[in-house]
């Protein structure tokens, strides 16, 4: 079992990542305070791993709430559900939120936690790679609007996150993969030596092995800890973490939440951004094709989706939540293993950028 802290004054929390956590009490019973607690999870996980959470639980006040599942469920409307739920069984201020299952129920659970009588404690169970290595560490919670995904939302730190890398076992084949693109971005943006690791390991990767796993879920976190803790909020370094998220959020936008998974479109806005890159002379067209290739290996798109005009991509990018005073930041790379953050991009560069790599 690995372990590591997110440090935050008294907001800190532990990760803990490990086969076979979920049916340990040991690892969440320390971090519920009251008698009340409510699981959230969705129909997919729930047969799975529901029970052993319960099992768990004997003793408290427990609700289970089941949710749809997927990215088109990420709203306001179905985080309504929870609170129901926590209203009728009348749960307090000193209730706790589990949240059981991948990014989207991770989201919604921790928005839910922060909004339900003004801020209540949770705990992330996250069953996904993509949740284990990214949404479940660091606090951004939220649901998606038609306009522009994440766009409602809250910064609240759970309790602690708990990473059963066992549950990767049952995840579907393109999950995997989804969550490898986040894994892959922690080192294009601080991590050069894990970016060459990750070459070298991709194939045991996508064959599931447990050792490989559990060190790339515990480089990845540890290298979300590190920026998370520096910047808390997003005032500053935290939005390198960001690297490919606005020409991905912008697919996912276009696209319809769900159609692709958020993984994919990281992945494709990782390579436009390595392209924009290239375009300013900050990286070079070998570094580039480096992170298309592996990219490709780890089963990911390298491409936007086909018929997706520049005019589209334009126009969710600049109500993105990343725009800020009217200027569009974008996360773009010095080299593999630093990022940077502009918001001084000649927007004629990147129309050309986005009108060379549109596939219409």
């Amino acid at each position: 079992m690995l372990e590591l802290q997110v440090d935050l004054g008294e907001r800190s929390y532990p990760i803990f990542i490990g086969p076979g956590l979920l049916g340990n009490p040991d690892f969440l019973l320390p971090y519920i305070r009251g008698r009340q607690v409510a699981i959230v999870t969705d129909q997919i996980v729930s047969p799975l791993f529901l029970e052993r959470i319960e099992a768990l639980l004997e003793e408290y006040d427990v609700v289970s709430e089941v949710l749809p599942t997927g990215e088109p469920w990420k709203s306001l409307t179905t985080v309504e559900r929870i609170f129901d739920t926590l209203l009728r069984a009348r749960f307090t201020r000193k209730a706790t939120l589990v949240a059981l299952g991948g990014g989207v129920v991770g989201d919604m659970t921790g928005f839910a936690a922060a909004c339900y009588q003004r801020g209540i404690d949770f705990i992330q169970v996250p069953t996904t790679l993509l949740s284990q290595v990214d949404s479940s560490v660091g606090g951004k919670t939220g649901v998606n609007h038609p306009l522009g995904k994440n766009m409602i939302g809250a910064f609240h730190q759970p309790n602690a996150v708990i990473i059963d890398i066992e549950t990767l076992s049952t995840l579907p084949d393109r999950e995997l993969s989804a969550g490898l693109a986040e894994v892959i971005k922690y080192g294009l943006i601080k991590d050069k030596p894990f970016y060459h690791w990750l070459q070298e390991h991709m194939d045991d990767l996508l064959a599931r092995k447990p050792d490989t796993l559990a060190y790339a879920i515990h480089r990845s976190c540890e290298n979300k800890a590190r920026v998370v803790a520096a910047d808390e909020r997003e005032s500053g370094v935290r939005a390198i973490l960001n690297l490919g998220h606005t020409f991905g959020h912008a697919i996912e936008t276009c696209l319809g939440y769900g159609g692709w998974l958020h993984g994919e479109a990281v992945a494709a806005g990782m390579v436009m951004a390595a392209d924009l890159s290239v375009r300013l002379g900050m990286i070079t067209q070998e570094e580039a094709n480096s992170i298309h290739a592996l990219l490709l290996k780890a089963s990911l798109p390298v491409h936007p989706p086909e018929g997706m005009t520049p005019e589209q991509f334009m126009d969710v990018m600049t109500v993105d939540k990343k725009v800020l005073d009217g200027k569009l930041r974008l996360v773009l790379l010095k080299e593999i293993g630093k990022a940077i953050v502009t918001d001084s991009l000649d927007h004629e560069r990147l129309a050309h950028c986005l009108s060379s790599l549109c596939r219409v």
